[in-house]
């Protein structure tokens, strides 16, 4: 009798469902829309029963479609949003909104967190600083006391889900590794809690869920789960992990020294390894760990560098795919280097290295310009910052080349970014064919927890590949280094402020 998989994505936008069979392959899939509340003025949440009501709702929808393949469903996996956290009570009840990645309000607690053991903290989880679970930890703490006390357990949204769907005879609330470079308090290299940063900041370690493997089983489905979404009660729940790390580990292609490019809402890129090695001096890379240990996901990343792309759509054409379309068309038709005109992609901040007072910005404009520029200086504008990434991981790890970049997500489907990245990094750049790495991550998490061996294919287009282009990468070259002169004078600018 085949075995099934269910697999569940918690994203910024939307909750994806798919059923996966034992051997990886897609068997059916949903989608469920999610909203972000507020605006950066009065901050940025989601509302976590939503988020369930959304993840039992896809998951209903599959077993709508596969209500064969459905009563032989063997586990069951989630994965979400990372450097978001909550509260929960002693019920498994929400006591806080949960607190998006998008949220700035803990700001002042980051530069606080940042002046007090800037050092100690990366060296000990592995993350700089920056508007993750630490300085929202803090903000609740001192801005909301009373919700605070009522915490029992923090947690990510989807250890929340899981923890909601499934019953277990043990401690329901947990902490996956994967996040631990974005709690401001964990010991990454051990997986457990630092009572050094957790005491320097006086935070309760009562609070604190226990650290667990993604592979490990927390429960098993719930009557109520069953009698929901059609789903059988008893089914292995494990603890999943964060989406990021699902995605990388669900494309298959992190060699050591590949680059792996996760171009969605934020704008990721990352490598492996099996070296933790903090970026103390710099403060840009970020050391997460796979949902594999031993393994290591040195990345960094652009905040909302996907929702630039979609702002100049918004502000340009409207809305729609055809305005994407007719937006590449344009700029395919504008040279590299755009006359010099340059598009600074922190909108929201720039969160690595940390200087979250900076904003966007566009330089060399003229009444020449056109959309089609304006559209093509943002995608070389987010592959100007990936330069200095790759530049920080040549450093860190000279031993590795840095040739071949694996890109997936929403951005993807745009040859010409596929093309600018392949220019401006100096890389053979593939596209993933999976669109959904996480699910497909999760999913093979899942299986692995319940003992299933599987074979599966590395989810990568050989073909459509960008090779960078000579002549391009000369322009490129001239044109990020008046990016990075033109960052300094942004973050001079919005230091004096």
């Amino acid at each position: 009798m085949p075995l099934y998989i269910v697999s569940v994505d918690i994203g910024t936008q939307g909750c994806k469902a798919a059923l996966y069979d034992e051997n990886i392959n897609k068997v059916s899939s949903s989608f469920r829309s999610l909203r972000l509340i507020g605006n950066e003025k009065v901050g940025i949440w989601q509302d976590p029963e939503e988020i369930y009501k959304a993840c039992l709702g896809a998951i209903q929808e599959l077993a709508e479609k596969e209500p064969n393949a459905i009563n032989n469903v063997a586990a069951i996996g989630i994965d979400g949003q990372m450097a978001g956290i909550m509260g929960v009570d002693e019920d498994g009840k929400a006591v806080t909104s949960y607190d998006s990645w998008l949220d700035t309000r803990c700001r002042s607690y980051a530069e606080y967190m940042q002046k007090e053991c800037a050092s100690d903290i990366t060296k000990i989880t592995g993350g700089p600083v920056s508007f993750t679970h630490g300085p929202k930890i803090l903000w609740l703490k001192n801005e909301y006391p009373d919700l605070y006390k009522k915490v029992y357990k923090f947690v990510t949204i989807s250890a929340f889900i899981t923890g909601k769907i499934s019953v277990s005879k043990e401690e329901k609330y947990f902490f996956d590794f994967t996040g631990l470079q974005y709690s401001g308090f964990g010991d990454n290299l051990n997986k457990k809690w630092s009572d050094e940063l957790l005491n320097n900041f006086k935070i309760d370690k009562s609070k604190m869920a226990r650290i667990i493997d993604p592979c490990d089983i927390v429960g098993y489905t719930s009557r109520n789960f069953e009698k929901i979404t059609g789903v059988k009660a008893g089914i292995p729940v494990i603890a999943g992990c964060g989406d990021t790390s699902a995605s990388i580990y669900g494309a298959g292609v992190l060699e050591k020294g590949n680059l792996l490019d996760c171009a969605g809402t934020a704008s990721v890129l990352c490598t492996s390894t099996d070296i933790f090695l903090p970026d103390i001096e710099k403060q840009t890379i970020t050391m997460m760990r796979a949902p594999i240990d031993g393994v290591w996901y040195p990345m960094a990343y652009i905040n909302g560098g996907g929702l630039c792309v979609r702002w100049a759509r918004d502000c340009l054409k409207g809305s729609g795919e055809l305005e994407y379309e007719a937006l590449e068309n344009a700029a395919e038709k504008e040279e590299p280097g755009c006359k010099g005109m340059i598009v600074i992609p922190h909108f929201g901040g720039r969160i690595l290295p940390y200087a979250p007072e900076m904003r966007g910005g566009v330089i060399g404009l003229t009444w020449n310009q056109t959309e089609g520029a304006i559209y093509r200086s943002i995608m070389e504008g987010i592959a100007y910052e990936y330069a200095g990434y790759v530049k920080r991981f040549k450093e860190m790890y000279p031993q590795y080349f840095f040739d071949k970049l694996y890109t997936m997500g929403g951005g993807a489907k745009s040859r010409l970014f596929r093309q600018i990245k392949a220019d401006v990094l100096e890389t053979t750049t593939f596209i993933c064919n999976e669109v959904d790495t996480a699910l497909r991550g999760t999913a093979q998490l899942a299986a692995k927890a319940i003992g299933v061996s599987i074979e599966f294919e590395r989810a990568v287009r050989e073909t459509d590949v960008c090779k960078p282009d000579p002549e391009r990468v000369e322009t490129y070259k001239v044109m990020l280094e008046r990016y990075q002169k033109a960052i300094k004078m942004f973050e001079d600018y919005y230091k004096s402020e």
